[in-house]
C-alpha cells in the first residue's frame, strides 16, 4: 500500500500536463532516496523521502463497509487510516546559481502538489485505485517536520529547504468476510422474568419483524421507486436505487405482498420468516 502511494505521487508529479507551466519539474526525475550526504543524483531530481508513518487518529472509524452482490454480503472491517509523511527536496545539477535553481524546482513542486487537497482518482496506482473516501493530501502544513535541523543532523547531511507532504491512505487489517444477506430480522421486547434472567414474561412480550428484499424487472435489473405494500395490514414503502426495500411487520405470518411500478403490478404470497431457500425478492 505504501509503495502504491509513492508510485501515485510519482505519477502525479510526472503528469505531462504540468510541462508547459513547470518545465524544470517536468525535466526532473522523481526518486524516494534517503537524502544523506552521499546522495548525489546525476540529473535534476525531486526527492520524496518517506520519514514518518503513523495512524491518523482524526480519521479513525469503526464503521464497516458492506457490499451486496448476487445474494451475498461482502463485509469489509474498518480499515486502518495511515498518515504517510514525505520530506520533499529539490536537487538541481549543473548550470549557474544552483541555489536559485533549487528554489525554482522546489517552488514548482510545491505548486503542483498544493493543487490537490485530495489525490485525483486518475493518478492512483495499485491497491489505491478505487479507495473511498478520496485520499487527503496536506502540503507544506505547519505541523510537518518539527525540527528540520535535528533531522538533517541525524541523517548526516547539511540543512536544505524542504516541503512536508502527508497523505492518508486506508489499509485493510483483516480480509473481507462473505456471508448471506440478512433478509429477516426479529426483535423481541418485554419485561424480563427476573433481574438476572434473559427470558421475557409472556404477558409482556412483543415481537417486531423486519424483512428485506429486492425488486427487479424482466431483465433482472433493479426497479427504482417501486411501491411495495403488505395488503392485509396496509404497510408500504418504496424501493431504493438498488431496487431494495425493507418493511417492519407486527408479527410473523403469511402475507400478500403487492409490488407496483408504473402500470406493472404483481402480487406474491410470502411467509415470514421465509423458509430455507426462499426470500422476499420479486421479479416483475
Amino acid at each position: 500500500m505504501i509503495r502504491d502511494l509513492s508510485l501515485t505521487l510519482r505519477t502525479l508529479l510526472d503528469d505531462p500536463a504540468l510541462a508547459p507551466t513547470f518545465p524544470e519539474l517536468a525535466a526532473a526525475q522523481i526518486v524516494f532516496d534517503r537524502p544523506t550526504e552521499q546522495f548525489n543524483p546525476a540529473q535534476a531530481t525531486v526527492d520524496l523521502f518517506l520519514y514518518d508513518v503513523r495512524e491518523n487518529l482524526e480519521l479513525r472509524s469503526s464503521e464497516t463497509l458492506v457490499e451486496r452482490n448476487n445474494g451475498q454480503a461482502v463485509i469489509h472491517p474498518s480499515p486502518l487510516r495511515v498518515a504517510c509523511s514525505y520530506l520533499v527536496t529539490a536537487w538541481p545539477v549543473g548550470g549557474a546559481e544552483l541555489p536559485l535553481q533549487e528554489h525554482r524546482l522546489l517552488s514548482q513542486t510545491l505548486q503542483a502538489l498544493s493543487r490537490h487537497p485530495t489525490i485525483p482518482a486518475s493518478f492512483l496506482q495499485g491497491n489505491l485505485v478505487g479507495q473511498q473516501p478520496p485520499l487527503p493530501m496536506l502540503t507544506a502544513q505547519a505541523d510537518g517536520l518539527k525540527d528540520p535541523a535535528d533531522f538533517w543532523t541525524a541523517i548526516g547531511n547539511k540543512l536544505r529547504p524542504s516541503i512536508s507532504v502527508t497523505v492518508t491512505i486506508a489499509m485493510e487489517r483483516f480480509a473481507p468476510v462473505t456471508a448471506p444477506i440478512v433478509i429477516t430480522e426479529e426483535t423481541r421486547l418485554g419485561e424480563r422474568t427476573g433481574p438476572e434472567g434473559e427470558t421475557i414474561k409472556p404477558a409482556t412480550r412483543q415481537t417486531l419483524v423486519r424483512i428485506g428484499g429486492r425488486i427487479t424487472d424482466a431483465n433482472n435489473l433493479p426497479v427504482v421507486g417501486a411501491r411495495v405494500t403488505l395488503l392485509r395490514i396496509g404497510l408500504g414503502t418504496l424501493t431504493d436505487a438498488a431496487g431494495r426495500y425493507t418493511l417492519t411487520l407486527p408479527r410473523p405470518g403469511a402475507y400478500n405482498l403487492r409490488v407496483r411500478a408504473g402500470a406493472t403490478a404483481k402480487t406474491v404470497r410470502i411467509t415470514v420468516p421465509a423458509p430455507a431457500g426462499s426470500n422476499y425478492d420479486v421479479q416483475l
